[in-house]
């Protein structure tokens, strides 16, 4: 239950921030570095307050990533991703509270196309969420392996995740994270749920790519520190 609960909060609490900059901040008062910055920040923030706790996955596609790489039950992994969509919810309800225009502002959602940020294809979107989200569980996996800099692991983690932001949000609006597109587009409705399905479908698969390049050992740490 104590895993159940972090994840929850965890989770919420990015949804909270990271949205949260985009929505009540704007991109014409803390920019898109400023968004960013959040997201990074707000994980950096949970992983050292719910790390020990539950490891700080707050995102369904690192839990998928942590059970292919072998590090996980199926059971805790459901279990995580339950408290993980249903915190994104939460994260995304507080926040319509607090916007001005409620759903109509957009929660922070994720998308493509005509109208929505950049405008890129469904093509960029797909690779852009695969390819990045990808690149973020090598990391996450990475540091926080055996031999992995555990005391610095939430800092490199929250790095990655800003620096995600700063190339990609024009792109996607950047998810690498089901549960953080699936809160917003729930209460939001419209285009945006319509398009959920690509910000579940690719950080599913970038997760899986990554988690097997440590299954297998392609990815194996082996230098003497």
């Amino acid at each position: 239950m104590s895993k159940f609960i972090a994840e929850f909060i965890g989770t919420l609490v990015l949804v909270l921030f990271g949205c949260g900059a985009a929505v009540l901040g704007g991109m014409e008062h803390v920019g898109q570095l400023g968004i960013a910055l959040a997201f990074g920040f707000a994980i950096v923030a949970m992983a050292y307050g719910i790390g020990p706790i539950s490891g700080c996955h707050v995102n369904p596609a690192v839990s998928l990533a942590a059970f292919v790489a072998g590090r996980m039950s199926i059971r805790d992994m459901g279990l995580y991703r339950a408290a993980q969509f249903l915190g994104a919810l939460a994260g995304a309800a507080i926040l319509m509270m607090l916007a001005k225009e409620g759903a109509a502002s957009g929660l922070g959602r994720n998308g493509w196309g005509a109208g929505y940020l950049g405008e890129y294809s469904i093509q960029a979107a797909m690779i852009f969420e695969i390819v990045f989200t990808a690149i973020f569980v090598i990391v996450i996996l990475g540091v926080t392996g055996e031999k992995g800099q555990g005391a610095f692991a939430g800092l490199a983690i929250g790095i990655t995740l800003a620096v995600i932001h700063i190339v990609g949000i024009q792109v996607t609006g950047v998810s690498v994270n089901p549960a953080r597109s699936f809160g917003p587009a729930v209460l939001v409705g419209g285009e945006a749920l319509s398009q959920l399905w690509l910000f579940i479908v690719a950080p599913a698969a970038g997760a899986v790519l990554g988690a097997l390049l440590f299954r297998f050992n392609l990815l194996k740490g082996s230098v003497d520190t």
